[in-house]
């Protein structure tokens, strides 16, 4: 039977249409003569021939009738219970020329025959299609991936219903909180206690769980992930119900576990009229704006209707990238914003001026940086230049022009530096705070954070990838700790601290308790469906293997350099309390700095750095390459 079925899914369209027809052919005679039988209640032979014209008269304008509510234009595994009204209708009238064509025929028909070859006739029309619509089903169950929806509210249904038109996965049970909801079947999918989920995991050796809870908290997030991490089950989640709303997302666009979840914090909430204050009816640019951090101020920046936004980066591909996703929202929401994409590098002074003084430029936020520790420890002296003399460039460029606000994005390894990265950054902060003091047209502030997850290099975009090739996943030591946040939270502190500043402010956001990077691996791991491969578990999938620190880090990052930081209007936002330089003494600090750089003197400009109220404490060797290289050669000759 199996063969005979699979044998007929396998012809073409209109071959399947005349087996259809045929088989309602055979099935509507067989109705008419077993209606008759039985009313009789023996087998009935026809004596007269006009019983034979009857029934064939029956059969043949009634498969008219068929064709005609298209009955064989549709595709019996998406048969729905409108299709059986259409069957049942169909039926319903071929009982009618059954009655009809016996009266005009004058052929003796019991009428009780009639109700009986409707019930009969329906019953093999329809039952025979939708045997067929369950094999199918069934077969293409088997061959579905079986899953677990976690959450039986509205997402979990709309989920359910997803799934179904999309034929990838076969949900096989419900797990939700709600005792009210145990034991009951939704959709022909029972739901479960969350202490039932390990037996049904193993049951039905089910390797992925959806996660359909809608907008709960993220402490409450955490927890479940924490439950669901020893099962070894790749977690994954639906889009948020901001994003169905909008459009943006489909409930079946099922995507990993996002960055957010891992970390467990509850979202910055934006105090009102911090957020657009330097921004709103203003020109306001973004150097570095193809970058991570710089590409979703932009993406903030121009939904909160600035006059224009200038994007500034150096590098084509970025600037092209981010100019594309901006246009693109601007045409889709509507938005009255002239958007000027400039290519150029902050280091270049003529540049930055004449962008600054076309334009009009009343608020600048500065994300344009060499960030990557090891990198700029690599490349010591174009580090210095890119990220201390960029800033320099732009600030002094930006008091020239006349801007309002200017923003810096710091980083926490500004305090107390191990690396040239830091230091950098540090002495950026001091330069602001230095010009700041002598002059009052531009307000300058800076913001200050952790590592920024799901940023070019974050260590959670890293971990993925290994993971998905079957590891090693690399740590650098297995007590690093890292403070965290995301981007949107680090962009909605940047814009809410450009409107708090003062001049001359360090701000630091309340980022909780720092992750040691080793726990978050091995999360990782589990939540995307393996197990660690250590000691205590030699079978195991993924290994994390530990390559040591990297030139220039530490175990520990920190986000104060001084202790006692004042509160801000927002409770989450704290200024720094830290020294600071004169500027003429600053001044002078920086022309030392740029003359070692010039003559690449790194040795001498890490002696500059130290000198300097930064408290950089860099490693022994001076890892720049190029020095390296010309240091071989001379030992040589």
């Amino acid at each position: 039977m199996k063969k005979i079925l699979d044998l007929l899914l396998g012809m073409s369209r209109p071959k399947k249409r005349i087996f259809s027809i045929v088989s309602d052919i055979l099935l509507l005679s067989f109705s008419l003569w077993a209606a008759v039988s039985l009313r009789y209640g023996e087998l009935f032979v026809p004596a007269d021939p006009l019983i034979y014209l009857c029934f064939v008269a029956t059969v043949a304008t009634s498969i008219l009738v068929f064709i005609r509510l298209g009955l064989y234009r549709a595709i019996i595994r998406y048969l729905s219970s409108q299709a059986y009204s259409v069957v049942f209708i169909g039926v319903g009238i071929s009982t009618l020329i059954f009655a009809t064509s016996s009266f005009l025929l004058r052929v003796t028909m019991p009428r009780s025959s009639m109700l009986i070859y409707l019930g009969l006739a329906f019953l093999f029309v329809g039952g025979s299609r939708m045997l067929v619509r369950g094999y199918i089903q069934t077969t293409e169950r088997r061959q579905k991936e079986k899953i677990i929806i976690y959450g039986a509210g509205s997402a979990g249904l709309q989920l359910l219903n997803a799934l179904h038109q999309t034929g990838e996965f076969h949900p096989i049970a419900y797990i939700d909180d709600d005792r009210n909801k145990q034991g009951t079947v939704i959709q022909g999918v029972q739901v479960y206690s969350r202490e039932q989920l390990e037996g049904l995991c193993k049951r039905h050796n089910i390797n992925i769980l959806l996660l359909a809870i809608g907008n709960v908290s993220s402490s409450r997030r955490l927890k479940l992930l924490e439950y669901l991490e020893p099962l070894s089950v790749q977690v994954k989640t639906i889009p948020d119900m901001a994003e169905l709303v909008s459009g943006r997302a489909r409930i079946e666009q099922i995507r990993d576990i996002e960055i957010d979840d891992l970390l467990g914090r509850q979202k910055v909430e934006a105090v009102e009229g911090l957020v657009d204050a330097c921004i709103k009816e203003k020109v306001v640019m973004v150097s570095g704006a193809g970058g991570s951090i710089g590409s979703e101020l932009c993406r903030h920046i121009v939904r909160l209707n600035p006059v224009r936004l200038v994007i500034f980066d150096q590098s084509e591909f970025g600037l092209y990238q981010i100019e594309g996703q901006l246009r693109t929202i601007i045409k889709e929401e509507l938005l009255n914003v002239e958007l000027v994409a400039i290519m150029g590098s902050v280091q270049n002074q003529i540049r930055i001026d004449s962008v600054l003084r076309s334009f009009d430029v009343q608020t600048l936020y500065h994300a344009a940086a060499y960030k990557h520790v090891p990198m700029v420890e690599h490349n010591m002296i174009e580090g210095i230049r890119n990220n201390l003399f960029g800033t320099v460039r732009l600030a002094e460029a930006a008091i020239e022009a006349r801007v309002e606000t200017f923003v810096l994005i710091s980083t926490d390894k500004a305090v107390r530096p191990t690396n040239v990265m830091g230091a950098s950054k540090r002495m950026a902060e001091l330069v602001l705070q230095g010009l700041d003091q002598t002059q009052s047209v531009t307000r300058f502030c800076m913001v200050r954070f952790g590592n920024v997850l799901g940023s070019s290099g974050s260590v959670v975009p890293l971990f993925r990838t290994q993971i998905r090739s079957g590891g090693p996943v690399t740590v650098t030591d297995e007590e690093i700790t890292r403070y965290f946040m995301t981007i949107p939270e680090a962009v909605q502190l940047v814009l809410q601290a450009g409107s708090m500043g003062q001049g001359g402010d360090v701000f630091i956001l309340d980022m909780g308790e720092s992750i040691r990077i080793a726990d978050l691996a091995k999360r990782m791991i589990h939540l995307m469906g393996h197990t660690v491969r250590d000691n205590e578990n030699p079978e195991g999938d993924i290994e994390i293997t530990y390559t040591g620190l990297r030139p220039g880090e530490k175990l520990y990052e920190e986000l104060l350099i001084g202790d006692n930081p004042l509160g801000t209007e927002h409770p989450q936002i704290m200024r720094a309390q830290e020294s600071c330089l004169p500027w003429q003494e600053l001044k002078s600090l920086l022309d030392k700095i740029d003359q070692a750089c010039l003559a690449y003197d790194c040795l001498q400009v890490r002696e500059l750095l130290i000198s300097a109220p930064t408290s950089y404490q860099p490693p022994a060797p001076i890892d720049d390459l190029v020095a390296r290289q010309i240091d071989k050669k001379r030992s040589k000759q």
